[in-house]
């Protein structure tokens, strides 16, 4: 068994965009996902751990997940706060190539964040971070065919709400 590596600050970087669109499909919101990228990046820079795989990717999703449950566990003892008016959303993704991509890409962060957990957690590590099956079963903590399930019926399920 090898002795692992810590990750390289340097790296964190090199997954940004896919850290980012993994935290817009499991909230549903740009804002919020730039938060928790942020606030991801300061608990992993705070307290540097071994490594035990070669894969920073699924270390940073486990850490990007964990910081959701966090965040929702602690937004559900504040008192409800009142939603910014609808012409908000109408701001432009710098990201976003034309007015037609942001909207389609909004749609279907929204679309993956209301699936079911454990659907929208192997949909985001496959198809948004871009792990392996067997690389996003590991981070997920679930054998490998479970994820293939998993991915597959987030996929349909996706599928019929963008119908």
């Amino acid at each position: 068994m090898s002795a692992g590596h810590e990750l390289d600050p340097e790296s964190l970087g090199d997954h940004v965009d896919r850290l980012y669109r993994a935290a817009w499909s499991m909230c549903g919101s740009r804002e919020e996902a730039e938060d928790l990228v942020q606030e991801t990046f300061v608990r992993v820079l705070e307290r540097p751990r071994l490594l035990r795989s070669g894969n920073d990717l699924g270390y940073l999703l486990k850490v990007l997940r964990n910081t959701v449950i966090s965040r929702h566990r602690a937004a559900s003892r504040r008192p409800p706060e009142a939603p910014l008016p609808e012409d908000y959303a109408a701001l432009p993704d710098r990201r976003a190539a034309t007015p037609e991509r942001h909207l389609e890409a909004t749609e279907l962060y929204a679309a993956i964040a209301a699936l079911p957990t454990d659907f929208r957690d192997a949909v985001i590590a496959v198809d948004v971070m871009g792990l392996s099956y067997r690389e996003a079963a590991r981070a997920l903590r679930a054998r490998e065919a479970t994820i293939t399930t998993r991915v597959h019926r987030g996929r349909k399920q996706l599928a019929a709400a963008l119908r």
